[in-house]
């Protein structure tokens, strides 16, 4: 906005000006919290970070963070080999293929919705009843696995759909215009145009994974070691720095391992946006 619209809102839009004023209150307070908790959390964290924290194995000498470092990555990349199809191909389903409007779309819908307001521990009880109990899986990476795959997929299929529904129609009729049929529409002209709200979608379940605590702790385990299958236990950056801060003992490895849990987000979330930049480009 120019300097002479601005002045023009001033003296002639009372209203406007207060919701423009009011907008950009809330763009630096939202910016000012997040600097400061990314500054605190750093200026905490980086000091404590030394090369034993990255040692192969845990013990109580060295408090190491690379165990739950791996199963971290570990479980974030199962559940999205998981959750990402499933998610996306029952978002086109919903959008592309079924009628709009239909009492099965609802369903799903209000379904969708419902699982998605479910508080994580509900989760983590009921992947430790069913996933470690009743399929004998017991604490171990594929319970943490299918657990929280269920948690991110209400969200993944939300943004997806919408991504999907975002797109315009005249991109359909051009594509059937040209005789391609739906599928060669969706694969080749509605997914890439809906991908970046896709990728978008995807970042914020990774997010949601890596700090999940309860739904972890209650099917993965909260064990210091590396899995060495699916159905070996282990532990996450979020349950270790939790079992640190609770201990009370190692204050500094805690907000070590903050400091990394905070980069590794930060390294996710700029490798998604170039990703979605060059999917757009």
């Amino acid at each position: 906005m120019k300097a002479k619209d601005l002045f023009r809102i001033k003296h002639r839009k009372p209203l406007d000006f207060c919701l423009f004023a009011l907008t950009w209150i809330s763009i630096i307070a939202t910016a000012s919290i997040l600097a400061f908790i990314i500054g605190y959390v750093l200026i905490n964290g980086v000091p404590y970070l030394s090369p034993s924290l990255f040692a192969p194995e845990f013990n109580m000498e060295n408090q190491s963070l690379f165990p739950a470092l791996v199963g971290t990555l570990m479980i974030v990349g199962l559940s999205l080999i998981v959750a990402v199809p499933l998610g996306v191909f029952s978002a086109i389903y919903l959008q592309e293929y079924s009628a709009r409007g239909s009492r099965f779309v609802k369903i799903v819908r209000m379904t969708t919705e419902t699982l998605a307001g479910i508080p994580s521990i509900v989760y983590g009880l009921f992947g430790f009843l069913f996933f470690g109990g009743v399929l004998g899986w017991g604490l171990s990476l594929m319970s943490g696995t299918f657990t929280v795959s269920i948690m991110i997929l209400p969200l993944i299929m939300r943004t997806t759909e919408e991504s999907i529904k975002a797109v315009p129609d005249t991109y359909r009729e051009g594509s059937f215009g040209l005789g391609a049929g739906r599928l060669r529409t969706v694969v080749r002209i509605v997914l890439p145009a809906a991908m970046p709200g896709i990728l978008a979608g995807i970042i914020l379940a990774i997010g949601r994974i890596i700090g999940e605590t309860a739904a972890i702790i209650f099917t993965l385990g909260n064990v210091a070691r590396i899995p060495n299958s699916l159905f070996d236990t282990g532990r996450t950056l979020s349950a270790h720095m939790y079992q640190l801060s609770r201990e009370g003992t190692h204050p500094g490895e805690a907000h070590a391992t903050a400091a990394v849990l905070l980069l590794v987000v930060l390294l996710i979330n700029a490798l998604s946006s170039r990703i979605a930049r060059l999917i757009k480009t």
